[in-house]
């Protein structure tokens, strides 16, 4: 056989084997399972929380919180074990169902727990108890005695240690709370100075008081209010592509005469500091010579700033001169968002999906550690002697293992709401016809998240965790020694906190680039990672402005719809003449309209930059030509082609000056002294 053709053909195969392992973009094309490890490594970590809740339920934890029990370690409903070392334990309550506290306003606000001694009772008082012979007749007639099980009902008004042993009197009338058994007094007044301790800002109860009243007499104009910043955030949505440019040219505008404004003003200062300082200076000489001087230093000072601010509005000129066609992507960019959502109007529901997922992960995470609190072995305190449930040994990991994962499985819903909305922009940017869009491209989205790309996911989810805690466990530390450490373990501490911060911040911006690009080429998180980032790197000056601007416009979206909410509050409240009612209900309802206009925001933000990711995909690897047309919107088009018509004019600009400088270097004068033969 011929050596060339052997030769030839093994090249040939070389050149195919590299070009199947080049990776190229193909969006949608290919679908894979990515990172597989990391989605079985968040099962296992899922089922050990699981595992934690059926431990609890198990362990007698879970009965002891809804049910309830009493000082000495005896769960009320039902028939109890024998505690060694612990007296008056292991006793029959099946027909003490109520859980009552002697002394129910003893509260530890340090530990938020009530210090009072508790007892299983078969009926809470719902009338009021003044004296001992009251609780004698009231365990006669009803059966339900309530003072400690060692004393005989009918020997209460004698006994000594009916100060201790029974409860506090006048017993307050109570009713058992629902699902949690506990004897809870009526008149709350206790609960609401405990409130009153904890508002510290309240120093007069009357105005608690009222505050409290004006909620609850406005608590219709609070909801309607609520129901409003909701709609105006929903609104906002679809119109900003309407009022993004002008947003961001008054911004621009503001911005530009803001600086030149400063800057005049401090020049002004400072020629007139040299016109007039002088004489004022002379005169003061011969006063004081430390005026003279602190004078000196004022228009050195002057001179400083004026000289910074120059430079600064020089500097920021130069941005705004070179940065204009990145502002009108910017625009560009804006103006596909809001066609997005009118195109997928189920992304104005991921924000409900989110927090009602978050919520119901957030009730089920605190229940279970409710269950926690009181799991473990029977441990008596050395000084209330009561009986309490503590975890011991390795068990007391358990909650460390349960404070985990409230941070990444959070952090994974909110990673896969980033993931779905990404999916769904990417399938509309790719789609050349949208009328050729999936029915529900929302739908679409969550069903390839939860086929492919839950490992994907759940890495990046572990990846902000890792920083996250940290920061969490030094906000602790610091809380905890406030007042305490040095100034350098401060400064030191609160400089660790914000550089984890910052971190965690640049994390979160990139995975969700990497969630965008595994969304288009189905590739694993670390491998997405450096896509995005190489894409984002090409376009920093781009990202920047983005970043810039876009938060900008977005942040005054939020105040629009904050302002333009409180400013119907105060329509409405109007009828109210004691103004300082006003003051929680307009608080409430700026909160909640922030909230929500944060919410809804951070979804436009989120396509937004996946738009972007898609665009510059799109015009790396496209140039519009046959086979290479591009995927954007009509927007987006009119941008690259202003922006190629200016490259176009500056490169005729550029050959005319080389053409001019050709035909000066051809046309040289005749050197003196030489002549023509």
């Amino acid at each position: 056989m011929d050596p060339k053709r052997l030769s030839s053909s093994s090249q040939q195969q070389v050149r195919l084997r590299q070009k199947r392992t080049k990776r190229e973009w193909r969006p949608l094309e290919d679908r894979s399972c990515t990172d597989l490890p990391w989605f079985l490594l968040f099962t296992v970590f899922c089922v050990g929380m699981g595992s934690i809740c059926g431990f609890t339920i198990v362990t007698g934890g879970a009965a002891r919180l809804v049910f309830g029990y009493d000082s000495y370690g005896n769960t009320c409903g039902q028939r109890n074990e024998q505690i060694e070392g612990v007296r008056l334990s292991g006793l029959d309550h099946t027909d003490r169902k109520f859980v009552f506290f002697l002394d129910p306003c003893n509260i530890d606000i340090v530990q938020r727990k009530i210090k009072s001694m508790a007892l299983c009772v078969s009926l809470c008082p719902t009338e009021e108890l003044k004296t001992y012979q009251d609780l004698k007749r009231f365990a006669m007639v009803n059966g339900s005695e309530l003072c400690s099980y060692e004393l005989a009902a009918h020997r209460y008004p004698v006994l000594e240690q009916r100060t201790t042993k029974c409860p506090k009197l006048p017993v307050p009338p109570s009713k058992p709370l629902p699902v949690f058994n506990r004897c809870t007094p009526v008149d709350i007044s206790c609960y609401a100075r405990f409130a009153e301790a904890v508002v510290t800002f309240v120093g007069d109860n009357s105005v608690l008081h009222r505050l409290i009243a004006g909620v609850a007499a406005s608590k219709e104009i609070i909801i309607g209010l609520c129901v409003l910043a909701l709609f105006l955030s929903m609104i906002l949505m679809v119109i900003i592509r309407y009022i993004s440019a002008v947003l961001v040219w008054i911004l621009t505008s503001l911005v530009v005469l803001g600086s030149l404004a400063g800057t005049s003003v401090l020049w002004w200062l400072y020629i007139d500091y040299r016109l007039y300082g002088n004489d004022t200076s002379s005169k003061v000489l011969k006063e004081a010579k430390e005026e003279v001087e602190v004078t000196r230093d004022s228009g050195q000072a002057l001179l400083v700033y004026a000289v910074a601010a120059t430079v600064f509005t020089i500097i920021l000129l130069l941005l705004m001169l070179f940065m204009r066609k990145r502002v009108a992507l910017t625009i560009a960019l804006f103006h596909v968002a809001g066609k997005v959502f009118i195109h997928l109007p189920l992304l104005t529901l991921q924000p409900f999906v989110t927090f009602f997922a978050l919520l119901l992960f957030w009730i089920y995470w605190i229940l279970v550690l409710l269950f926690l609190g009181t799991t473990g072995n029977p441990v008596q305190n050395e000084e209330t002697g009561l009986t309490e449930f503590r975890l011991t040994g390795p068990l007391q990991y358990l909650t460390w293992y349960h404070a985990v994962g409230l941070v990444w499985i959070s952090e994974f819903i909110l990673a896969c709401q980033q993931m779905t909305v990404a999916g769904a922009v990417v399938t509309y940017y790719f789609t050349r016809d949208k009328n050729r869009l999936p029915v529900t491209p929302i739908l679409s989205s969550v069903l390839r998240l939860v086929r492919y790309h839950l490992g994907t996911v759940a890495k990046g989810s572990f990846i902000i965790t890792l920083v996250k805690i940290p920061r969490l466990i030094l906000m602790y530390i610091h809380n905890q020694l406030k007042g305490k450490e040095n100034a350098c373990a401060r400064c030191m501490l609160k400089t660790c906190i914000c550089c984890l911060w910052c971190l965690e911040k640049c994390l979160n911006y990139l995975n969700q680039n990497a969630y965008a690009a595994t969304a288009i080429n189905s590739t694993s998180f670390c491998t997405s990672a450096r896509d995005a980032f190489v894409i984002l790197v090409e376009n920093a000056l781009r990202v920047a402005t983005i970043n810039a601007i876009g938060d900008f416009v977005l942040f005054l979206g939020k105040i629009l719809i904050v302002t333009t909410t409180a400013f119907a509050g105060v329509l409405l409240l109007n009828y109210q003449r004691d103004y300082a009612e006003w003051l929680l209900p307009l608080i409430i309802v700026c909160l909640f309209s922030f909230l929500v206009a944060h919410c809804f925001l951070s979804i436009f933000e989120i396509v937004v930059d996946v738009l972007f990711l898609c665009f510059a995909i799109d015009t790396k690897y496209n140039d519009g030509t046959p086979g290479k047309e591009f995927f954007m919107d009509k927007a987006l088009m009119e941008f690259v082609e202003s922006s190629r018509r200016l490259e176009r004019a500056v490169e005729r600009g550029r050959s005319r000056v080389k053409e001019v400088a050709s035909e000066g270097a051809e046309i040289k004068p005749m050197a003196p002294g030489t002549s023509s033969a």
